[in-house]
């Protein structure tokens, strides 16, 4: 993260760039006798102004030369074991994660298909036709039909009210 403030009397901007944890900061003024500021920092007499060991903190520095200034607020985070990636490799990262993830669906539907057929045959389950008729259900012996002549089964059974 890095901010900048420049005075309102410049069109033009710092050049910062960060490496590990050394920063290094270009003056937009083009001379030789450019002095920096910075509090509690060493001024050096040259273009560029190099912070070596920055511990993350906000820092103000001044450059200037021939009564101009410039101003910068520099607030970058910086670490000892921080890689930069540019953006083919973040998207070579991307790319290769979707690639793998989608390969481990593929195998994940693939088995999971493959299990469903055989978990079926091995309970035992009657294999069926091509849409086969189903038999008529047996009848229950206890809710036979009333046939003539056969009333006295059943006579003992009365309507109940409700």
């Amino acid at each position: 993260l890095v901010s900048l403030l420049v005075g309102a009397s410049s069109n033009k901007e710092f050049l910062v760039e960060i490496s590990g944890t050394t920063v290094t900061i270009t003056c937009p003024l083009t001379g030789s006798n450019i002095v920096w500021s910075s509090p509690g920092r060493k001024s050096d007499d040259a273009r560029k102004y190099i912070i070596e060991n920055h511990d993350s903190s906000p820092v103000n520095v001044t450059c200037s030369s021939a009564g101009k200034t410039y101003e910068l607020y520099l607030n970058a985070r910086v670490c000892a074991n921080c890689e930069e990636l540019d953006a083919l490799a973040v998207t070579g990262i991307i790319t290769a994660d979707l690639l793998i993830t989608l390969g481990v669906l593929i195998l994940v539907y693939y088995f999971s298909k493959d299990r469903k057929g055989r978990a079926s045959a091995s309970a035992g389950s009657r294999p069926r036709g091509q849409k086969m008729q189903r038999p008529p259900p047996v009848p229950n012996p206890d809710y036979e039909p009333i046939r003539k002549g056969q009333r006295e089964v059943y006579a003992g059974l009365e309507s109940r009210g409700f």
